[in-house]
């Protein structure tokens, strides 16, 4: 059994709420998001586009250490958009050892 960090809670409360978008694609058509979570496994590109979406957002992004896929619990997640700024603050407060700041 793995033991969830508060982010990640604070992460899968985003989730039930349906106050997160997972995918590049999807994270991409967003109008507004408030924090930006990607994968330290993601490919050099993918993270480029991220960056791109933080600064295109004006919001913050972390790197998750952990592989996002299971955070989220779906596959082949490599980013995801937090939209709520409520969620988004307390990931950030809470984000520990296994989420470092990104750029």
């Amino acid at each position: 059994m793995v033991i969830k960090s508060k982010a990640e809670t604070f992460i899968g409360f985003a989730i039930r709420a349906r106050k997160i978008r997972e995918g590049m694609n999807s994270v991409q058509t967003l109008k507004k998001a408030e924090l930006i979570v990607c994968c330290a496994s993601a490919s050099d590109n993918t993270k480029k586009a991220a960056v791109k979406a933080a600064a295109k957002f004006e919001c913050p992004i972390i790197y998750s250490k952990r592989p996002l896929e299971e955070i989220v619990h779906r596959e082949n997640v490599k980013v995801a958009a937090i939209t709520d700024k409520s969620l988004a603050r307390a990931v950030m407060d809470s984000a520990g050892e296994d989420f470092t700041a990104g750029i």
